[in-house]
């Protein structure tokens, strides 16, 4: 089997977003991902150089690019049948196909139609509206720009996107989009300003703001992460949740769960310790996925603790991080302070071992 097509449709009819992905999913982890037209339609090559994954290194702060990989030849029947498609569109859910079934023989295979159900818990903030009212020569330009990036052709993206702002000022998703490329060439002033440029047009677009904080926070610039994830945080229905104690699930492709971190990593470099705790225990429960997605999150969990001489909480939040990632950059570091911990631990009286 070489190519997988199908296509993308709302449960409403309503028009599709301008950036749907369609991924291929085995045994839990996404194997491949293909950006979809304007027109739903998606054609997926299997075992080519198209293959992407999700980044979740625990060495850097969280990042949302999607990074090529080389690729093997040829999927069997056994390992295709672990798989699905579904479709990534933020503010959307998606129904599967799973691939069990499929004839393997044959170049292609139409597998027909996944099904977009608008989200009804946030409206507004991972979505914008501007798209819709983007003329058809920057929708194309900006279509074009997607598939230049999805191939790593940053500099033809950033011409794309530029062409489509250039056509329709008012296109946050495009401004967007040419602030992420921008990023991706270390033109970080530029990205900056591109992403700035979105958060004026559309203040309930939020992952602009999400990138901004990511660069304030390579710039150790706290106050403006705190602006910029507060932003965020004001707009999740959840922080406003007093009585969230338990996990969730959150399967929309954007969630909230960096802002949490970045925010409790500005507070935290600020000395608002309890601050730091609160966030980083909402970036927890806000995403039952977090803590594999960003193991740093326990690394940053062991220094607020640390710092409220809860030793023994301190101690474990490093030894899970240290058991998901042993071999980051940090490990050796993070191993002496696990030592040093269980020596303080050991040495202070039963009751005052928390705060």
């Amino acid at each position: 089997m070489q190519f997988l097509l199908g296509r993308v449709a709302t449960n409403d009819g309503t028009a599709l977003p301008h950036d749907v992905l369609v991924e291929r999913v085995c045994k839990d982890n996404v194997r491949q991902q293909v950006y979809a037209y304007s027109s739903g339609e998606f054609s997926m090559q299997l075992g080519s150089r198209a293959d992407s994954y999700v980044d979740a290194s625990a060495d850097s702060a969280p990042q949302y690019d999607l990074a090529g990989t080389a690729s093997v030849t040829g999927i069997s029947r056994r390992e295709l049948a672990t798989c699905e498609l579904r479709a990534s569109a933020s503010g959307f859910r998606s129904n599967v196909i799973t691939l069990v079934d499929l004839d393997p023989m044959g170049g292609t295979v139409n597998v027909g139609a996944i099904v977009l159900e608008r989200a009804k818990k946030i409206e507004g903030t991972t979505l914008s509206v501007t798209p819709y009212k983007a003329p058809k020569d920057a929708r194309i330009a900006y279509e074009r720009g997607l598939e230049a990036e999805q191939n790593g052709k940053l500099a033809d993206a950033r011409k794309h996107f530029e062409k489509a702002v250039e056509i329709y000022p008012s296109y946050a998703s495009a401004w967007f989009q040419l602030g992420t490329v921008l990023e991706k060439e270390n033109q970080q002033n530029a990205a900056r300003a591109a992403y700035t440029r979105a958060t004026t047009i559309d203040t309930k677009f939020l992952p602009p703001y999400l990138s901004l904080a990511s660069l304030a926070c390579e710039a150790k610039d706290w106050p403006q992460v705190l602006k910029f994830t507060g932003h965020i945080m004001d707009l999740d229905p959840w922080y406003h949740h007093s009585g969230l104690t338990g996990y969730m699930v959150d399967l929309d492709p954007w969630n909230y769960s960096a802002a949490y971190f970045y925010n409790a990593l500005a507070n935290f470099e600020l000395k608002r310790i309890d601050d730091a705790e609160k966030s980083a225990l909402m970036a927890e429960h806000r995403d039952l996925l977090t803590v594999t997605r960003y193991p740093q999150l326990h690394l940053l969990m062991a220094e607020i603790y640390a710092q409220k001489n809860n030793y023994a909480a301190a101690i474990t939040e490093m030894q899970t991080y240290l058991q998901l990632v042993p071999g980051a950059k940090q490990a050796d570091e993070a191993r002496e302070r696990l030592a040093k911990w269980e020596q303080l631990s050991a040495s202070v009286p039963k009751s005052d071992k928390t705060d």
